[in-house]
């Protein structure tokens, strides 16, 4: 019985010795890790940040009327590029009452002082003539009447503004001619034909007769978030995009930040403009929406790797490659970093353009010879 136990014990060591040995060979068979290689290119790397916003006027002028009415004629559409005191619009003019009663009566009354003027006029030249009167009297007279004539031509111009919003002799100057103050491109007339419109005034901006703007001069204008706006300053080159221009990049410089963010939706946000620089072959329509690329950084054929490869002391932080040595071979290297754009990094010290780089991820070596 001993001696059977003893046999059993014997095999069962063997059987684990020789599992131990196979395991053994097995992992030794096994093919050694494999580790690609890469190099450092000529790479032009620009480091930007983004904003969304439109393509905007430099200057846009909002015409409005001086007077209130119905519009009778429309003489331009969007569209159309006017001069300075071209006729846009003109306008029929519908009276106030009261204002047209207070005329009325004012007519009235300077027809009154006119006729008592007249009276006293002839009865001081009738003297005059009998010598009765001086000369200095008769010219008191004349000057007396002169003044009750021209208020008597006033109320009834005032008359004629109120109830037609011209006179006669006004015709170029007429409120009821509504002509433009800029030069410019007609963007958009938001009235038609027999629209009333309301002027202008300290208690109302006015109805808005057409809007004119130089589309020579367009700028950008969009918003930044407040993690991006420490990083931009005015005067950087901007490259616009615009969504309905495909194909096309636009220059711009940043030439406004806002001194002050408003919140949307949770965040705070910074306005910014930039002026694009003239376009002789394409026209930007006012109102595109456009995204622009601020440029914070650029460096032209540069040295440089792919920021994965780039790997970081525990202790000190500092950036370092693997470099091979030999075959599968790899020292430490401590490297230099310039800009970066999130996929490419620019190495300004460490390596050149020959030195090959260890990639972090292992493969299989099939995997590398296919590679």
């Amino acid at each position: 019985m001993k001696k059977t136990v003893t046999i059993i014990i014997l095999l069962l060591i063997v059987v684990i010795f020789g599992g131990a040995m196979y395991y053994l060979y097995q992992k030794n068979a096994q093919d050694p890790v494999v580790y690609e290689i890469e190099q450092a290119s000529k790479q032009t790397i620009i480091k930007k940040t983004v904003a969304t916003g439109s393509i905007l006027p430099l200057e846009e002028v909002l015409i409005k009327p001086n007077i209130s009415g119905v519009i009778e004629e429309v003489y331009v559409e969007g569209g159309d590029f006017v001069n300075t005191g071209d006729l846009l619009a003109k306008i029929k003019v519908v009276p106030n009452l009261a204002a047209l009663n207070d005329a009325r009566d004012a007519i009235d009354n300077a027809k009154i002082t006119l006729d008592d003027q007249v009276r006293n006029y002839q009865r001081q030249k009738g003297l005059f003539d009998k010598g009765v009167v001086s000369k200095a009297d008769l010219e008191r007279a004349q000057v007396t009447y002169d003044q009750a004539k021209q208020g008597y031509n006033a109320a009834l111009k005032r008359y004629d503004i109120v109830k037609t919003g011209t006179a006669k002799g006004f015709g170029n100057a007429a409120n009821t001619l509504i002509r433009s103050t800029v030069s410019g491109m007609v963007l958009e007339v938001p009235v038609e034909v027999g629209n009333q419109v309301i002027e202008s005034n300290n208690f109302n901006e006015g109805t808005t007769i057409a809007a004119v703007a130089d589309v020579e001069k367009m700028i950008f204008e969009g918003k930044v978030d407040e993690s991006e706006v420490g990083k931009i300053t005015e005067n950087l080159p901007l490259e616009i995009t615009v969504g309905a221009i495909e194909n096309q990049v636009f220059d711009a410089v940043l030439d406004y930040i806002a001194p002050k963010g408003k919140e949307e939706n949770g965040a705070i946000q910074f306005e910014i403009k930039g002026t694009l620089k003239k376009q002789d072959t394409v026209f930007i329509r006012a109102g595109l929406s456009a995204n622009a690329s601020i440029i914070l950084a650029r460096a032209d054929s540069v040295l440089a790797i792919k920021e994965a490869l780039v790997q970081f002391d525990d202790k000190t932080k500092k950036p370092f490659l693997e470099i091979e040595t030999g075959e599968q071979s790899f020292e430490r290297r401590d490297i230099e970093l310039g800009i970066s754009d999130g996929i490419f990094v620019e190495v300004k010290s460490g390596i050149d353009a020959d030195t090959k780089i260890k990639v972090w991820n292992e493969v299989e070596p099939d995997e590398f010879a296919q590679n």
